[in-house]
């Protein structure tokens, strides 16, 4: 017995007489669905591709300079629509809000290929600002920093840490960008360092072990990507596993953490927001 088949919606009946009207042949069920998933697949890629463009982002800390708000192996995800405004007429209307002292930001570093940074605000543009035996002082008055750490086991071995902007030479015996070393002398008025229009002082939380504005200069505003707002994963790692610079290295880099997974999780700092 053939299968029964239904009209479909909407038939006119057909009179003895009158001629059948052509069948319609529509698309087999399996192939639509096909297409629909294709369809749903590139519109998941394009949103995807739109939010990492231009919403979240994802980075990983390969160094111990943010320590101890940020450690190495930390997986973070960055919001970049936060400080997108520009001042057009159409920022009012959008959830952008200027950076401030104290935000921690995501940014391409201004020199060696621009590798992604990630340090904390301290100096805005027009501050004046000193720093004397570890503390940071912004148009005179100290700054509250309760995430900073000292490491009393570095001495006295670098100035910048106990006396910015530098006097004299004592610039060239650290470890500075020599475009910085020239440049510096332009923004120093006084014993402070003012902070140009459109730039940014940022400096690590590991006062002592970071290589930060002290040592190549200020920070361009367009090269600001975002703030990191959450810690998605965190792993048990040290500097020298983000060293390696092999494919194969990599690839057992890879393999171990993958292999140790559970072990090395750092699970208390799993969905921990960064501030």
């Amino acid at each position: 017995m053939p299968d029964e088949t239904l009209p479909p919606e909407n038939a006119a009946p057909v009179t003895p007489g009158e001629t059948e009207p052509e069948e319609t042949h529509e698309a087999p069920a399996n192939q639509t669905t096909i297409s629909e998933y294709l369809e749903s697949l590139l519109v998941t890629v394009i949103l995807a591709l739109f939010g990492t463009s231009f919403v979240v982002q994802a980075f990983k800390i390969p160094s111990q300079s943010m320590e101890r708000t940020l450690l190495v192996g930390d997986h973070l995800l960055v919001n970049k629509f936060i400080f997108g405004g520009r001042g057009q007429w159409y920022d009012k209307f959008l959830p952008y809000r200027p950076l401030e002292r104290g935000d921690i930001i995501v940014f391409k570093y201004p020199y060696q290929d621009h590798p992604h940074f990630v340090k904390r605000v301290i100096g805005l543009p027009g501050d004046h600002l000193k720093l004397v035996e570890q503390q940071v002082y912004i148009n005179g008055k100290p700054l509250y920093e309760p995430y900073v750490v000292h490491d009393p086991a570095t001495g006295y071995t670098d100035p910048l840490n106990y006396s910015f902007p530098p006097v004299g030479n004592q610039i060239f015996v650290s470890q500075v960008q020599p475009e910085w070393a020239h440049e510096i002398r332009k923004y120093i008025q006084g014993d402070e360092l003012v902070v140009p229009p459109g730039r940014y002082f940022a400096m690590g939380d590991n006062r002592d072990h970071s290589l930060d504005s002290r040592y190549w200069g200020f920070v361009d505003r367009d090269a600001i990507m975002g703030r990191p707002f959450l810690i998605y994963w965190s792993v048990d790692a040290n500097s020298s596993d983000y060293n390696e610079t092999s494919f194969g290295q990599r690839i057992i880099g890879i393999l171990d953490t993958l292999l140790h997974l559970p072990a090395r999780t750092r699970w208390s700092r799993m969905l921990r927001t960064v501030h």
